[in-house]
């Protein structure tokens, strides 16, 4: 458990111990979620890729990669595309 104190602004310094645990650095942003009158803070940007990573399970399977290599390869064949040569 951790214990912050709030500014005379209504600001808070999020404890070593919690940024660390959370992977937070200066200029993240944090999500606070309230669920039955309890809160929780998130890393909104690692929130946000861990819903991405849900969503996109599966979908290389089905664009018919099966391995790692193969989608690498695929995006090499992409990016001379794109870049010309």
């Amino acid at each position: 458990m951790e214990v912050a104190k709030i500014s005379s602004k209504g600001q808070i310094t999020v404890p070593i111990a919690v940024r660390k645990a959370l992977n937070l650095k200066e200029g993240d942003q944090i999500l606070i979620i309230e669920e039955n009158g309890r809160f929780y803070l998130e890393n909104a940007a690692m929130l946000a890729f861990s819903r991405v990573q849900k969503e996109f399970a599966g979908e290389a399977e089905k664009a018919g990669f099966s391995t790692e290599e193969d989608l690498q390869d695929y995006m090499k064949e992409i990016r001379k595309e794109v870049r010309g040569y």
